[in-house]
């Protein structure tokens, strides 16, 4: 006695007849038949009395009947709690803002027709107040720089980020700090990871003082480095956003300037819907790469 067999008698019982059950269950009216003899030979009762077309149950057969509805019930219900559950629920995004603008719509829009019962909240913080968030469990994630700093945490590869220094269109090229006119830094706070690489790039070659102007949005970033006011370093992808980029001038900083943006969470905040964001990720990163690249 096996669950299929099962199904079909159970059809048969709830459909009243071979007929309508054959048609139920996209089988052949002999099929089922032989599977329902089949059946009561290996049990060794009669499941039905037949009266014509009719088909009563037997007491052996109501008997059967009840098991079997309990029995399936419970195999539906153990399918379903092996199964990952159906994202759900609420999903708390932290982002630093530089990811937020150029590379999460993408990701979020294809997340939010995947998985519309999922309520996405995003929240931008600088690298280090993801962290923070994170270790806190006021976040379920957070798109950030590497390197983590945190072993309780895991991440996946999300975003490869090159980044540039920006000054006023009439700075001549910069190489060095010895070569910034003006050795004033436009920036995030200092949670910054971005800000953090550039003050560890300024410092291996110079030990000149500098100040540091703080800023809350990349679009005064911007324009504060094209009025001459200072430099800035940020992703050459914030600056793929402008359709009419202000006057800047842009230096590249080669291979201190590659950064890996990870999606990264406390394993105790793992869930389905986070799963399948982590899950999408790779997809839609290779697909936005193919887009560049074009």
């Amino acid at each position: 006695m096996d669950l299929a067999a099962l199904e079909i008698f159970r059809t048969v019982v709830e459909a009243g007849g071979i007929t309508r059950a054959a048609a139920r269950l996209h089988r052949v009216q002999s099929n089922v038949t032989t599977r329902i003899r089949q059946l009561e030979q290996s049990l060794g009762v009669d499941l039905f009395v037949r009266d014509g077309k009719r088909m009563v149950l037997t007491p052996a057969g109501q008997t059967l009947f009840d098991y079997a509805r309990r029995i399936l019930q419970l195999s539906d219900e153990a399918r379903h709690a092996v199964q990952p559950a159906r994202p759900h629920g609420r999903l708390r995004i932290a982002s630093m803002e530089s990811t937020a603008a150029s590379r999460l719509p993408t990701v979020l829009a294809a997340y939010h027709q995947a998985w519309p019962e999922v309520e996405l909240e995003l929240v931008t913080l600088t690298t280090r107040q993801s962290l923070d968030a994170l270790q806190r469990f006021e976040v379920d994630c957070a798109f950030v720089a590497e390197p983590l700093g945190n072993p309780d945490l895991v991440s996946r590869p999300g975003f490869e980020e090159e980044l540039v220094i920006i000054a006023s269109a009439q700075h001549p090229p910069i190489r060095t700090p010895e070569d910034i006119e003006r050795p004033t830094l436009l920036a995030f706070d200092s949670g910054c990871n971005y800000r953090t690489r550039f003050e560890h790039w300024y410092s291996q070659y110079s030990n000149a003082a500098r100040r540091v102007i703080q800023l809350g949005s990349y679009h005064a970033i911007v324009t504060c480095a094209a009025a001459g006011i200072g430099v800035a370093i940020v992703p050459r992808s914030v600056l793929a956003l402008y359709r009419n980029l202000p006057q800047i001038s842009i230096h590249p900083l080669g291979e201190a300037g590659r950064v890996t943006t990870v999606l990264a969470w406390h394993p105790a905040m793992t869930s389905a819907a986070l799963t399948a964001l982590a899950d999408m990720l790779p997809n839609i990163v290779a697909t936005d790469i193919t887009r560049e690249a074009a």
